[in-house]
């Protein structure tokens, strides 16, 4: 994006997950990561965690196959809404007026360039807790519940995509996200790319669906406050025999720390920690070429073959969906 940064895109809201096997990603979602149940509708549940100032951050549907229903981004102002809004219709991008839903919305819905569903909205309800969990705090949203990791927010959706620089373009010159870090080989093509609407590191990335998939899920990721909460949550999943896939270790771009699942519908969860912020109005992306990425400057562990291939709905080999022989962290 070039010239002045604007933004009327205030963060990422909510995602909605697809299960195909709801009641068991329920209990993965309240007893393992800890998010609460505000509200309930047939086939779905809204989530949320306990640092949340809006009532969910998480919608989890009943579905044939797992993958992203979609992700919801919240505008700063109903005059910036309508800003995108018209944006996307004289770019030609299809869209539609969504009812709201549990608190939020209504919605403007439509897909990005490679097929994933997104929502914008402004309008929303702040969560009040009731009095039984109401914090000693007045800043915060809730009392700190402790039950499982404890995740406080969604932090970011990671998206597979057939072109990546497509997508990081149209959030760039559409909605004015900034672009934090890129993968970019000499001849121009792009294996990821970090975006965000904050000073946040990552809240959309993207990163090359080598099996040639549309509008597929690589993870959600969810925030803890630190480096110590994600080696719990190791000790919780691995007590809970959840298979940990990676992890716990150091990410190269934003340098968070992390771990990684999946909950029992086959979708990709990151426990999440750390990272950089970036304060610099005037800072361009960082690129890496594939060879230095592969080099791998952080430290930990390397991430397995399946993080470049596995993603919901799965494709390709079967075996990538079978965690049975993962072994324990």
């Amino acid at each position: 994006m070039t010239g002045e940064r604007w933004r009327d895109v205030a963060h990422i809201g909510h995602a909605e997950l697809l299960t195909q096997v709801p009641e068991d990603s329920l209990r993965y979602f309240t007893s393992l990561l800890g998010l609460s149940v505000v509200a309930e509708e047939p086939g779905s549940w809204y989530l949320r965690g306990y640092g949340d100032y809006e009532p969910y951050c998480l919608k989890l549907t009943a579905a044939a196959r797992p993958g992203l229903g979609y992700v919801a981004l919240r505008a700063w102002s109903p005059e910036a809404l309508a800003r995108r809004v018209a944006w996307l219709e004289s770019a030609g991008v299809p869209g539609a007026w969504v009812e709201p839903e549990a608190g939020k919305g209504p919605f403007f819905a439509f897909e990005d360039p490679d097929g994933h569903p997104v929502r914008l909205y402004y309008e929303t309800t702040k969560y009040v807790s009731p009095a039984d969990s109401r914090p000693a705090m007045k800043s915060n949203h809730q009392r700190y519940t402790g039950t499982g990791a404890n995740v406080r927010r969604l932090e970011h959706v990671n998206l597979m995509a057939a072109d990546v620089r497509a997508c990081r373009v149209f959030w760039e010159n559409g909605f004015g996200l900034r672009t934090f870090e890129i993968i970019r080989d000499a001849d121009g093509w792009e294996d990821g790319a970090w975006l965000s609407s904050t000073v946040q590191g990552h809240e959309i990335i993207y990163v090359r669906d080598y099996l040639g998939g549309r509008g597929r899920l690589h993870h959600l990721a969810f925030w803890v406050d630190s480096r110590e909460d994600v080696l719990r949550a190791a000790d919780l999943m691995n007590d809970a025999g959840v298979p940990i896939e990676a992890g716990p270790s150091r990410h190269i771009p934003i340098q968070g720390f992390y771990l990684y699942t999946r909950e029992p519908g086959g979708n990709r969860i990151e426990i999440c920690s750390g990272g950089y912020l970036g304060f610099d109005p005037d800072d361009n992306p960082v690129i890496w070429t594939p060879p230095e990425y592969a080099a791998k400057p952080g430290w930990g562990a390397r991430l397995p073959s399946t993080f470049r291939t596995y993603g919901t709905p799965p494709l390709g080999d079967p075996s990538e969906t079978d965690t049975s022989g993962w072994p324990a962290p």
